[in-house]
């Protein structure tokens, strides 16, 4: 897109937070200029007065209708485009005629928050709030919305009946908010749970066709709120590299919560389609990390939540609002007017404020019983304080709603019949709304302001109230629940809306507050709602999705690509002889993962069995006189010889510990000498972990073992784990020679040197000796899913190394890992080079005759005693002639990883297979 700085700049720090305050810095200087600009004619946070004379409604109707100041003199953008997707447009329309419509101006908070925001060129996208059945009617609407920048969603009636009122606010807003999931008998007015979501995966996927059609390269799509949680992954899956962020403007709830859900999974995996995820504070970021953690069993980070190397960032955005507005309200004549009347109405008396929708998170029936409370205990102020409540209507038609209406008027009621007089009662309460210069006017003369929200996402009415104190410096009683307590609980009092009598001692303290302490508390909040305004937080979370739309392109760059099959399949045809060798866990098994539960099926999990899927094609390769296969696995012996008994192929337990061939009998290839005393401490150690960690197990083999927490409570288990790790190494193993595994849920001790690239020099002595190989391995595929440990097993076959450690150079004795750690060589390290130099590899294929050409056969006396080879002490490279091209490592699931190449699931592993093997059989080679 031209003139977008954030597409192909390569001037762009590598550092995140160096490319972010970047970019504060320039959004600072371009605010400057636009300040000393007095020609600029986008509606900014910088109003005439004439606007400010202007009602509210004129003011973003202006704002939305200022297109023009957009474009160039061409006609062409030259700003980065945000395209805002909300289930409602900020505009209601009013159908006047068959293609006539009349527009209504339904300013809300996230329109002030985009006011002045000159950075983007933002177009709107929702639902208009009316239905639409014919094409007429849409197309002349879509052309009048046009004009404001505004893109229609139709939704039809069947379809908002069921997505908005029913799965929306039926279901998702209770559960965030606390409230839990309805009972059935609820649910009868708007049909079945299970149509509900449908409706709501539906109207999802219409809003993504939307935004689909009018979608340009370099386009920023922000999606807001609860109501479109599937949108980022429909957006993703149309488009991978479209930058998508979601952000929620309620509370998440905590994990418990959320999981009682029953489409608590498929919403999750929607969302993390986003590149960033936003909340309004770290609760509830925490909250929602938990929640995949929890029933998704993904991964959290400091960073967000990572799946498969994905990353999806999740951070805390704190909404503002435009204070600027309200600060400038003040000084209009017609708010002074208000305030005088309001002055002379409620002189002698200190003036508390609640202004809320009458909502049952609100927590007006107990913001009005400790008011209660208050005059109970304090009756010298009873006639000199008023509470005025603005309870603004809401959901008028549903029975719970018109019940708490009824149960607040009845409170109000009995108090002003209880402490009220001939001529004045102590609270005054209105079911409507007030304008905007009313409000301002109100919030100028309250003394104290009372917000007991019971669940709140952030609750702005705290920040409008601290905008206009200015000059009267009131007191914030504000809900520690509340969002906004985050950001304001310094100046304000917090309290517990539950608890009554809290509330009232805090009314009593606010009241009797000194000057000078509310002029501190007053001074720290001004300073927060004047410095972190609405605009600051749309500039703030745009500019974050932007950069780190820019970190996952390098972490994709890092990361190895997608195995080439074609290539890979290619290569294999054309070889001679061929050696793979395959992980089994993860990499040859069946994916034993649930939908909706995190891990999967542990029972079936702990008990590996082959892909069903895999075992034709698998047959068929393993009879091919030219190929090799060999099952390197961590999985006892009796495991393998379960699973792959009746294939020709190679099998390795233990890390390569154990090794035979399917049809001969097990040897193993540990040095003679390998002290295994540790064993018994750990094992008691894992049996005690066991004990204290609900649905956590442990494995015994022969050369290491394994405690596994997969299954258990992850954050529990990391605890665990963590507490395990600082008792072995300060007790069992402090001296001896063993390494400590880590797994992302697994804690494994083995013995020093017991690696899965340590192994494959003496698995591949014993494979040339027993085989007779008397032409060099001209191919290599190693697929597996392998701890980071065992990673040394896809470089011990690179063929892209220095030049002294070529092909002819024997590898060191393996007995050098099994030494003292002072005595122990360092490895050396492999370079992750991928190019194929010509002369790198042109005297390899004279390497072709095996370092010791003697052949064996059967298994005779060549294993030894007890079944153990005698085997020499050196295996020397040049059984092989490897070229780049023919040498493909693949790890399977990992993105970190030192192989070449990955594959996503073993599913991915059965489908190369099974080409591999078709390609092969119809080529007869």
């Amino acid at each position: 897109m031209p003139g977008n700085k954030y597409n192909g700049n390569s001037s762009i720090p590598t550092s995140r937070i160096e490319r972010l305050l970047r970019e504060r810095e320039l959004r600072r200087s371009s605010k400057a200029s636009h300040s000393n600009d007095a020609t600029d004619s986008n509606r900014g946070s910088e109003l005439s007065e004439h606007e400010l004379n202007s009602p509210r409604v004129s003011y973003v109707e202006q704002y939305l209708e200022g297109a023009s100041a957009f474009s160039g003199p061409d006609g062409v953008p030259f700003r980065q485009r945000l395209l805002v997707v909300a289930n409602r447009l900020p505009v209601s329309a009013v159908r006047r005629g068959e293609e006539t419509w009349s527009l209504e101006i339904s300013a809300g908070g996230l329109v002030s928050a985009l006011l002045g925001v000159k950075e983007f060129e933002a177009r709107w996208i929702g639902w208009a709030g009316v239905n639409v059945p014919d094409e007429a009617g849409q197309k002349a609407l879509t052309k009048a919305l046009a004009d404001k920048r505004c893109i229609p969603v139709f939704l039809d009636e069947e379809i908002v009946h069921q997505y908005y009122n029913g799965y929306c606010n039926n279901i998702l807003w209770p559960l965030f908010h606390y409230l839990g999931l309805p009972q059935e008998e609820r649910l009868a007015t708007t049909r079945s749970f299970q149509s509900q979501f449908a409706a709501y995966e539906k109207a999802n996927q219409m809003f993504a066709d939307v935004v689909n059609a009018h979608y340009e390269e370099g386009d920023v799509v922000w999606c807001h709120d609860y109501h479109l949680m599937f949108l980022p992954s429909c957006l993703k899956k149309y488009n991978s590299k479209m930058k998508v962020g979601w952000f929620l403007h309620t509370p998440f709830p905590s994990s418990e919560i959320h999981r009682t859900l029953p489409s608590r999974s498929e919403l999750l995996r929607a969302v993390l389609a986003a590149d960033l995820v936003g909340f309004h504070t770290y609760d509830y970021a925490r909250h929602f990390v938990s929640a995949c953690t929890r029933i998704l069993g993904l991964e959290g980070t400091p960073e967000g939540v990572e799946d498969q190397g994905r990353l999806t960032r999740v951070a805390a955005f704190p909404i503002g609002i435009d204070s600027d507005r309200f600060i400038r309200a003040l000084e209009l004549p017609q708010v002074q007017d208000h305030i005088k009347e309001l002055k002379d109405r409620f002189s002698g008396r200190k003036v508390m404020l609640g202004v809320d929708r009458l909502d049952m998170i609100k927590g007006i029936p107990q913001k009005i019983l400790a008011f209660e409370k208050f005059l109970e205990e304090n009756a010298e102020w009873r006639d000199k304080v008023v509470l005025l409540q603005i309870a603004v209507p809401t959901r008028t038609d549903v029975p719970e709603y018109q019940k708490l209406t009824s149960q607040v008027h009845e409170i109000v009621g009995r108090i002003n019949g209880r402490f009220g007089t001939l001529t004045a009662v102590p609270i005054h309460h209105l079911d409507r709304s007030l304008d905007f210069h009313a409000l301002c006017a109100l919030y100028a003369v309250t003394d104290i302001a009372l917000v007991t929200s019971l669940r709140d996402g952030m609750n702005l009415v705290s920040y409008e109230f601290v905008a206009c104190q200015d000059s009267k410096k009131g007191v914030l009683i504000l809900s520690e629940f509340a969002g906004a307590a985050q950001s304001l609980g310094a100046g304000a009092i917090l309290v517990n809306p539950w608890n009554i009598t809290e509330v009232a001692n805090s009314i009593g303290t606010a009241l009797r507050m000194g000057a000078e302490e509310r002029e501190k508390r007053h001074l720290h909040n001004f300073h927060h709602v004047t410095t972190h305004t609405a605009q600051e937080w749309a500039e703030t979370f745009v500019s974050e999705l932007n950069d780190t739309v820019v970190e996952a392109q390098q972490r994709i760059r890092q990361a190895p690509p997608q195995l080439p099959v074609k290539d890979a399949i290619e290569q294999y045809l054309h070889s001679n002889n061929r050696l793979l060798i395959l992980g089994f866990n993860a990499t040859l098994t069946e994916a034993v993962d649930t939908p909706g539960r995190r891990g999967g099926d542990q029972i079936r999990e702990m008990e590996l069995k082959l892909h069903p899927e895999l075992k034709e094609s698998l047959r068929a390769i393993c009879n091919d006189p030219k190929t090799t296969i060999v099952v390197l696995s961590g999985s006892e012996r009796k495991v393998l010889d379960e699973n792959f008994g009746d294939y020709n192929m190679w099998l390795a337990a233990e890390n390569g510990m154990f090794l035979r061939y399917t049809e001969g009998s097990w040897m193993t290839t540990m040095p003679e000498h390998l002290n295994m005393e540790w064993v018994e401490s750990v094992k008691h150690v894992f049996e005690y972990f066991t004990e204290r960690t609900p649905r956590s197990h442990y494995e015994r083999r022969d050369t290491s073992l394994v405690w596994n927490y997969k299954y258990a409570d992850a954050e529990f288990g990391r605890l665990q784990a963590r507490d395990m790790l600082q008792h072995l190494w300060t007790g069992p193993i402090s001296n001896a020679s063993v390494d400590v595994v880590q797994g992302s849920r697994s804690v494994e001790v083995r013995a020093v040197g017991v690696t899965k690239g340590a192994a494959i020099d003496r698995i591949l002595g014993e494979i040339v000796h027993s085989k007779s190989i008397s032409a060099p391995i001209d191919y290599v595929l190693c697929i597996g899913h392998f701890l980071g440990k065992d990673e040394d097993v896809f470089t011990f076959f690179e063929p892209d190394l220095p030049s002294e450690s070529t092909f002819g150079i024997q590898r060191a004795k393996v007995t050098d890992g099994l030494k003292p750690p002072g005595e122990r060589r360092p490895p050396s390290k492999v370079p992750t080079s991928r190019s194929s130099s010509k002369s790198s590899h042109s005297s390899k294929a004279q390497r072709a005759q095996p370092s010791n050409p003697e052949k064996k056969t059967g298994n005779s006396n060549y294993y030894g005693n007890g079944g153990r080879r005698q085997s020499p002490d050196k295996t020397s490279w040049n059984v092989l002639d490897l070229k780049a091209e023919n040498y493909f490592s693949c790890s399977v699931g990992r993105t970190r990883t030192n192989a070449r190449y990955l594959l996503s699931t073993s599913d991915d592993v059965v489908a190369f297979m099974k080409e591999l093997a078709d390609e092969s059989s119809s080529s007869g080679v």
